[in-house]
């Protein structure tokens, strides 16, 4: 696992020479703001002192530890001894350079501090959510009994300045400590880590066995059914106790209030959905969860409301509220809100509806007291779909409405690699930054096929290993309805190999699955996914086909809408060439990140191979050891 490492010892010898900052720069290898270089030799000087001073020198201090699977970085783990039963004992410590802080509207999980827009996450929730994500996810840890403590040392503050935070009961996961405490502190030290070295037990820690995370959809119906079973992550659980506090406030004061949440592929986005929706429905709220995506919904309903129609009902569509009743819900979960359209009118609708047709983010805004947005800008793939944080806060302040906007940052997909999110939005030219090189950051595993044939057999081998794997492609071949012998036409030719398109319908065409399932059954493997198909899912390994609709002209990568059999880009008058250029990049943003361990890639263009052949330089990653748990897997 990645972490800078010494002694409390050694850290200070660090910072006596001034260079603690380059050594944790070095190892950890990412850029570094000078605020957080600050920080650093800042917090980081006092918490050596206190484990010097405490006796505890020889302790390990494992600075900036990546939680496994995920981006996310912890401040501190000490790894040492436990004085009285010498077992190995580990410290989590999130440090706070806050000098106040105070309840943000009265919760007890969200607070406000000086000079921050916004609320953030009460340090002690933060640290107990590290302790238990390492619990849950380190096989060194299983079978003990409280094997990580957790402690948040705001230690400019003293006690009178964050007096709110004392409020919420403390446990041995979530411990609070002040400057004004420092004598407290240094005896808790002394209390779970001996003064001798933790080597040994930091050796252990960082090669511990990761069990597999939980998949989304494996523990859909548990999830709302019973208790929860995902760690949601700083962000995360803001977003999450945002939404449960504005549920409180619209009841208690009759305030209507809007929550958008922002991230890209990976961050969490859908967990944090169905982690709402299920604690809502144990509360008994009227809530529900609604996308503009047939293949999501279809799929939401088949695993979360297995065995129930009352919890399948609780998943609709974006165009299932032209006639609902205004506040008729407490809370609508807009998930893939990116897939918002101007209005909900289509062939389908009535004479009558189409008379009095609305803004669809009008009908959602207007459903329910609390209406949830989660969504990502960068997935906007089709002519029509506009939402994006501007739009639905604007929309939402011109009705007085109060919005709130979390950003997700980390990473959960694509081996937590926030290098690879940024090296394909480079690549695509979505942020007006230039293509880089890439030479891996032992994450993710990213490949180059020299053939369609290779691709295929690569994947089929994971496939035959357990771990999920599926092809996707642009829309550059046509798309035939299935031959009068329910079989399906292999369209997607290039040269000798040809493979069919996805099911069209939610009806199975032999032994291939209905659209729906594509993602997420098996036999789904032997057909290529479109976008339309592919997004919202992932899976262990994913193989991109990149068609003659984006192709590598004087060594930058342009756009060709006239390749792309997409009936929406056919008129240039409802759909400009610099639309369908976005829209075609982000088709590939989307299929380039549907990998949870990697991916593959193919072009139909020498030319473009060779162009990315110069821009991946393979060097693969460190493997994960995962732990032996029965028939699930890492994905």
């Amino acid at each position: 696992m990645s972490a800078f490492r010494t002694s409390a010892d050694g850290l200070l010898r660090l910072v006596g020479s001034g260079t603690l900052a380059d050594r944790i720069v070095e190892q950890i290898g990412r850029n570094v703001s000078p605020a957080e270089r600050r920080s650093w030799s800042r917090s980081l000087e006092v918490l050596g002192q206190d484990l010097a001073d405490a006796g505890l020198g020889q302790v390990e201090m494992l600075v900036e530890y990546q939680l496994p699977l995920t981006s996310k970085r912890v401040d501190v783990v000490l790894a040492g001894a436990h004085p009285r039963t010498s077992d190995d004992s580990y410290v989590v410590v999130e440090l706070k350079q806050w000098s106040y802080a105070e309840s943000y509207e009265g919760s007890d999980t969200l607070v406000a501090i000086e000079h921050a827009h916004g609320p953030r996450l009460h340090p002690g929730v933060q640290v107990e959510q590290y302790c238990e994500y390492l619990t849950d996810f380190l096989g060194a840890l299983a079978g003990h009994h409280n094997p990580v403590r957790g402690v948040a040392y705001l230690h400019n503050a003293t006690d009178r300045d964050i007096s709110d935070l004392f409020d919420r009961r403390a446990t041995e996961q979530s411990r609070i400590f002040t400057k004004q405490r420092r004598g407290q502190f240094l005896d808790y030290l002394r209390t779970h880590l001996a003064p001798t070295s933790g080597a040994g037990a930091a050796d252990r820690f960082l090669s511990s066995s990761v069990r597999p995370s939980r998949h989304l959809l494996r523990y859909a119906a548990q999830e709302l059914k019973g208790r929860s079973h995902f760690t949601l992550l700083d962000e995360q659980r803001v977003a999450y106790e945002l939404v449960l506090h504005a549920v409180e406030r619209a009841r208690s004061a009759d305030r209507k209030s809007v929550v958008v949440v922002s991230g890209g592929p990976g961050s969490g986005k859908s967990v944090i959905a169905l982690s709402v929706l299920g604690e809502l429905a144990r509360q008994n709220r009227s809530v529900m969860h609604a996308t503009g995506s047939r293949s999501f919904t279809q799929t939401l309903r088949r695993y979360a409301g297995k065995g129930s129609t009352r919890l399948k009902n609780l998943f609709g569509y974006f165009n299932s509220f032209m006639s609902a009743d205004r506040n008729g819900l407490d809370v609508l979960i807009c998930d893939e809100a990116h897939r918002i359209r101007e209005t909900s009118v289509n062939r389908f609708t009535t004479k009558a509806k189409r008379d009095t047709a609305r803004p669809q983010i009008d009908e959602l805004i207007a459903a329910a007291r609390v209406p949830v947005f989660l969504l990502d800008e960068h997935q906007v793939v089709k002519p029509g779909e506009l939402g994006n944080v501007d739009v639905i806060s604007s929309h939402a302040k011109q009705l007085n409405l109060d919005v709130e906007v979390v950003s997700l940052h980390a990473q959960f997909r694509c081996g937590g690699s926030q290098a690879y999110q940024r090296w394909v939005v480079d690549l695509l030219g979505l942020d007006g930054h230039e293509p880089s090189v890439w030479t891996g950051d032992g994450k993710v595993d990213l490949r180059l096929a020299d053939s369609p044939e290779a691709m295929e057999a690569f994947l089929a081998e994971k496939q035959r290993t357990d771990v999920t794997a599926r092809m996707s492609a642009g829309y550059c071949w046509p798309w035939s309805d299935p031959r009068p012998d329910d079989s399906l036409v292999p369209d997607v030719h290039i040269g000798a190999w040809s493979r069919p398109w996805n099911v069209k319908s939610d009806r199975s065409v032999g032994d291939a699955p209905g659209s729906a399932f594509w993602a997420t059954d098996p036999n789904g493997f032997s057909q290529v996914g479109c976008v339309y198909t592919a997004q919202g899912f992932e899976y262990g390994w994913s193989g991109v086909i990149v068609g003659p609709d984006l192709v590598a002209r004087d060594g930058r990568l342009v756009t060709r809408r006239e390749e792309s059999k997409d009936p929406a880009f056919r008129s240039r008058k409802t759909v400009s060439d610099a639309e369908a250029d976005l829209l075609i990049r982000n088709t590939y943003k989307v299929l380039l990140t549907r990998g949870m361990r990697g991916t593959i890639v193919y072009s139909t263009d020498a030319e473009t191979r060779e162009y990315l052949a110069s821009l991946i330089k393979v060097i693969r990653p460190v493997e994960t050891v995962y732990e032996a748990t029965g028939n699930d897997d890492p994905d």
